[in-house]
């Protein structure tokens, strides 16, 4: 592993998206959403992500300078068009709003349409929460990997759940999952590293048998968490952050893996809950610190180091990373000095 300072990291990542034609401001933008999600571990998100962006952008199938709307539909709710820009940018804007408007109304619910792939549900749910606010998200996934229960169309995303909890001065509770048992980004992240997939994660759609070898996902399908729930929830998701909007779902939604060229119509939704409503803030953290104390204090099963909360090990990797930096398999080294080479920017390793 190849240790990158997160600085240089995201002003790689802006140089690249502006050499792709993004305005700088929006690639700066793009670029601080897509280290962050390295900085906190969520690395299928971050600058994993770089060569397909570009290659979508370059292609046509997403906006490079697309004109982000916002439609207040309600004294509490709002609805962003993303202009098939890139899905950071719409969910910044809706993340935003829905802190503006959380302020205003005691809760916010702000959806999105025509947007894109947007990186890490927790990058988003943080902001409301930096701000005192309760925040969830989903969004339909842009790509669909699993069947409904007992199926083997792949008609469902991994559409994923997340949850941000205020603390006060304290990093947040942050609960982050897909609705299967690992994102796709995931199996893809193991085929860049030759590594092979533990079973239980895919199964051949033909012959229902485990697979492996992330290099033949696409002979197979991801499963659902918990079974027949998973594939329900992954469901629900997708209603609220697809169809609610106007958003694609279902057979509508474009495989972003495999289709460079078509307008994707992602769909996302952000709830902003204000906690000052319900209670005194930081009467609220001190009464959440402590019953997270008690779970973290409780009897362990044997074999068991430590009780691992929500967020926990995501602070902790945020903190290493910025001071020690932030760990690059050298595949996907190799594949970013050869974008830097394709788009004439300076590389990560600028004396190589």
């Amino acid at each position: 592993m190849n240790r990158i300072q997160a600085n240089e990291l995201q002003a790689f990542v802006a140089r690249a998206l502006a050499a792709t034609g993004l305005p700088a401001d929006d690639a700066a933008v793009v670029a601080a959403r897509m280290t962050e999600a390295d900085l906190i571990g969520a690395d299928a998100h971050g600058v994993f992500r770089l060569p397909q962006y570009v290659r979508r952008l370059r292609a046509g199938g997403v906006n490079a300078s697309p004109r982000v709307v916002l439609n207040r539909t309600g004294p509490a709710t709002a609805l962003v068009d993303g202009d098939n820009g890139m899905g950071h940018l719409a969910m910044t804007e809706a993340a935003r709003a829905a802190v503006e408007i959380g302020r205003e109304t005691g809760v916010a619910w702000v959806g999105t349409r025509r947007s894109n792939h947007a990186g890490a549900a927790s990058v988003y749910v943080e902001i409301p929460a930096r701000s005192g606010m309760i925040g969830i998200y989903s969004a339909v996934a842009s790509a669909n990997h699993m069947p409904p229960w007992g199926g083997v169309d792949s008609l469902l995303g991994t559409n994923p759940l997340a949850i941000a909890v205020p603390l006060g001065d304290d990093p947040p509770v942050v609960l982050d999952f897909a609705t299967t048992v690992v994102s796709y980004g995931t199996v893809k992240s193991k085929e860049l590293r030759g590594e092979p997939m533990p079973e239980g994660w895919m199964v051949n759609k033909s012959t229902g048998a485990s697979l492996t070898d992330p290099s033949r996902s696409g002979d197979g399908f991801l499963l659902p968490i918990g079974g027949y729930k998973g594939a329900g929830l992954s469901l629900m998701l997708g209603l609220l952050a697809g169809v609610l909007n106007g958003a694609g779902v279902g057979r509508d939604v474009v495989d972003f893996n495999a289709d460079d060229r078509t307008a994707a119509n992602t769909g996302q939704f952000i709830l902003a809950l204000d906690v000052k409503r319900f209670i005194d803030p930081v009467a609220f953290a001190r009464a959440a610190r402590q019953h997270l104390s008690e779970l973290r204090d409780s009897a362990r099963l044997p074999g068991v180091e430590r009780i691992r909360l929500p967020g926990d090990d995501r602070a902790i990797r945020r903190a290493e990373r910025a001071k020690l930096g932030i760990p690059l398999p050298a595949a996907l080294l190799h594949k970013l000095d050869t974008l830097a080479r394709e788009l004439g920017v300076a590389s990560l390793h600028p004396g190589e």
